[in-house]
Formats: structure tokens, sequence, C-alpha cells
């Protein structure tokens, strides 16, 4: 019991302070769930929030119910996942009853202004993270690459770029690993 109270705990905390989408939240994980609490690996965490991405729904509830299910099976799934929405509901509902009537006070205005920007940060600082604990050789340079091109110049949707990352992976990563092993045995 006391697991699924610090996974509702966790995933409120995610609930509450990620403002701008997935990327955001992904600190927030990465410090609670593998530095403090030592419940994933950084790569698991990864593999959850990617496939969190290419599922339909939300990122961070398709998250949160994978950590959740990984950790506690069905109930730890639903509890990560009301912890994560929990806070959503509440901010929605207060903003949408508060909002309309104050949506035009420039201190309004220029608080959403500044929420952009720090939210802007987080995201920069979770590409860089991702990038330096993901692209550890030259196979993932290249997908990386080919990901980041087709996705920003090439208008393609991300579900396609990563099913395409992920046969690229599979296809090279596996004749990579051949090829080593054939070196391996042939030491001539």
């Amino acid at each position: 019991m006391n697991e699924l109270l610090m996974l509702f705990g966790i995933f409120f905390k995610v609930g509450l302070f990620t403002f701008g989408g997935g990327y955001a939240m992904l600190p927030i994980l990465d410090r609670e769930l593998v530095e403090k609490k030592k419940w994933l690996e950084t790569e698991e965490l990864l593999d959850y929030y990617a496939i969190g991405q290419c599922t339909p729904g939300i990122i961070a509830v398709n998250t949160a119910t994978f950590v959740g299910y990984r950790r506690k099976g069905i109930l730890g799934g639903i509890v990560a996942t009301l912890g994560v929405v929990i806070p959503s509901l509440i901010m929605i509902t207060v903003i949408a009853a508060l909002l309309s009537n104050y949506a035009e006070i420039d201190a309004i205005r220029h608080a959403f202004a500044g929420i952009r920007v720090a939210v802007a940060a987080l995201v920069i600082t979770t590409i860089v993270s991702m990038f330096k604990k993901s692209v550890v050789d030259w196979l993932c340079l290249i997908i990386f690459a080919l990901s980041f091109a087709l996705s920003v110049f090439a208008g393609i949707s991300p579900v396609f770029v990563i099913l395409a990352a992920a046969f690229l992976g599979l296809l090279f990563g596996t004749r990579m690993k051949n090829m080593k092993e054939d070196a391996k045995d042939d030491p001539s």
C-alpha cells in the first residue's frame, strides 16, 4: 500500500508541475523514478516514454499507466494514472472558472508568457539529456539525424518516425551485433 501512495505522489507531482506537455515531465520522472527510488533504469523510462508517445492518448497519462503497471500491476497503473490526471482536472476547473474573467489582465498574460518560456527551457533540457543518454554510437546518430529531418523538414507524423527508427535500430543493430560476434569468433 505504501508503494501505491508513493506512485500516486510521484505522478501527482508530475501532473502538478508539468507545463507544456510530456517532454517537460521527463526530468521530474528521471529524478524521482530513476535517481531517488531506483525503480527504473533511464533506458527503461525512455522506452516507456517512447511507447507512451506512440500510443493514442496523452503522453503523461500513458507513461504513468505503463510505469504504474510495471511497479504494481493493474492497480498501480490506475493509481499512477489518477495521480497524473487529478492535478490537471483541478487546475483546468479553476482556470476555466477564473480565466474568462481575468484573461485580459496584463499580469495574467505576462505570467503565461513567462510560463511558456520556462517550458521551452525544460523541453530543451530534456532534449539535451535524452540526446546524451540515447545517441551512443554512429548508428544512433544517423537515426537521430534522419528522425529529426523527417519530422522537422518533411512533416512526417511522429508515430511513423518512431516506427521507422525502431525498424532501423532493429535491422542495423542486429547486423552490427552479428558483425561484432563474427569478428570475435574469427580473430584473423
